[in-house]
């Protein structure tokens, strides 16, 4: 019996999990098996995940988003992780990393596997500094021990730190920001401090037999990525790239699934560039990508900075991005902040989507402009991409019910509303009737993947423990 998904896939097997997959993908299950078999999406589903309703990342399929929360040793308890987790899902993130790293980690984890319908990822290696104190007290048996519990716990990714080597650190002296991925600075400090190799690096055959057994999928992150313009595409990060291409192919030899982890801070002219080298360096395996930010400039609006870029990244071929909130560099986000990143992200995997033309994704558009045109009003909420933001917005203005019914709205009013005037004119005969004889996009029989219809974010709390009303902290997604 096949122990992970792209060992079924290889072996000609529809799995249930490649069925619900078809189904929310609006796509042929042999397909979902084919992409799958051939390492060009993943199906994040360790066995353990009971809740879990599998999704798939690649570039074939919708664009994902990932929401990263998580604790830290001043903030946070399991209240309010589990609160945190609401958020994300609610607002529409198809992943969730827990990027924990303070107390009760293990059962903080736990319930997030427990309570998740989506996938829960982590990053192993800040346990292990946890448990030994530094980075340099580390140990290639201690990171096995850790990766081993928490596939056991059900987690279904894992970001693993193995493709910064000891001869790329000299290629970054010459950087304006050095190493900024956390876990990429770690394992630098290790290597100094031991005059080794990387232990992750050292271990990756075993990692890759305990994922195996319980069908974890490997995220390869990108420890060198850039931290700013000015060191994006340089010398480090390519020559990570090529690791990170090795290390796909030897998961692939042991049956296991693999994503790979992406800038980072580039300019828009080479946003293409990258996702382009990963999937030849890296044989077509999923992109995940951190925005990437076009500009520097921007604090405070680097969810906007950073939806610029994924939107590029998704049409270019990323097939899931990592959201940026408006706290990015500044400080620890809270739930207003997760709401605005992931509208962000989710109209940047959106816009991509209807950029690479991927069937019915336009439908949704179509949908909310035919009901704008119309002065649907309650229509255009129900389909907006967050309708309580939406309905918010136009009644801070023109609250009662009766302008619900309105052909106007208060940016120009009934005099000068441009679809009202033609409206008008077509209805006196001078132009041709947009509505008369046309049928409204019908959203029910879209080919449109879930994530390209209406309504993003539908998860309820039942069933999670009771929760305040203090606004809660996620994990800076720069972090991992």
């Amino acid at each position: 019996m096949a122990r992970t998904q792209i060992e079924a896939a290889r072996d000609g097997t529809i799995t249930d999990a490649m069925e619900r997959v078809a189904e929310r993908e609006n796509r042929d299950p042999e397909f979902v098996r084919e992409q799958v078999a051939e390492g060009q999406a993943v199906i994040p589903a360790n066995v353990n995940h009971d809740a879990l309703d599998p999704m798939i990342i690649g570039r074939e399929f919708a664009t994902k988003v990932n929401a990263n929360i998580g604790n830290s040793e001043t903030t946070s308890d399991l209240e309010t992780e589990l609160e945190k987790l609401h958020t994300a899902v609610h607002y529409g993130a198809d992943t969730v990393m827990d990027l924990g790293t303070g107390s009760d980690l293990d059962e903080i984890r736990e319930a997030h596997i427990e309570h998740s319908p989506v996938p829960i990822g982590t990053v192993p290696l800040y346990e292990a500094v946890k448990q030994a104190g530094s980075p340099e007290a580390i140990t290639p048996e201690l990171l096995l021990e850790i990766i081993e519990k928490q596939a056991r716990q059900g987690v279904d990714y894992m970001t693993i730190h193995a493709g910064i080597l000891a001869e790329h650190l000299p290629l970054t002296d010459g950087r304006k920001t050095g190493i900024v991925s956390r876990g990429g600075s770690i394992m630098a400090s290790w290597m100094e401090e031991h005059g080794e190799q990387n232990p992750l690096f050292q271990v990756y055959d075993e990692i890759c037999e305990i994922f195996a057994e319980h069908d974890v999928t490997f995220s390869l992150g990108d420890s060198l990525r850039p931290g700013s313009l000015a060191d994006a595409c340089d010398e480090a990060q390519y020559a990570e790239l090529d690791t990170l291409g090795e290390l796909t192919r030897r998961a692939w030899e042991y049956d296991v699934q693999v994503m790979v982890e992406g800038p980072g801070h580039v300019p828009m002219h080479k946003v293409a560039e990258n996702v382009e080298r990963q999937q030849a360096v890296c044989d077509g395996a999923p992109f995940y990508v951190l925005g990437p930010l076009v500009t520097d400039v921007a604090p405070g609006y680097d969810h906007i900075t950073s939806a610029i870029g994924a939107a590029m990244a998704a049409q270019a071929g990323a097939a899931m991005l990592c959201y940026v909130t408006p706290k990015e560099h500044l400080g620890l986000p809270d739930e207003e902040d997760v709401r605005d990143g992931l509208a962000a992200y989710r109209i940047a995997a959106h816009a991509g989507d209807v950029g690479n033309e991927r069937p019915g994704a336009r439908d949704w558009d179509d949908a909310l402009s035919e009901a704008r045109y119309e002065f649907d009003w309650r229509r255009q909420f129900a389909l907006a991409l967050d309708p309580d933001r939406a309905r918010d917005y136009h009644d801070q203005t023109l609250p009662e019910d009766n302008y619900k019914d309105a052909r106007f709205c208060s940016m120009c009013g009934a005099e000068f509303c441009s679809m009202r005037i033609d409206q008008d004119a077509r209805e006196d005969g001078e132009m041709a009737s947009l509505t008369d004889g046309r049928d409204g996009t019908d959203l029910e029989s879209s080919p449109a993947a879930e994530v390209n219809r209406p309504p993003v974010g539908t998860h309820d709390s039942d069933g999670l423990s009771a929760v305040g009303d203090e606004p809660t902290g996620v994990e800076q997604p720069g972090d991992d």
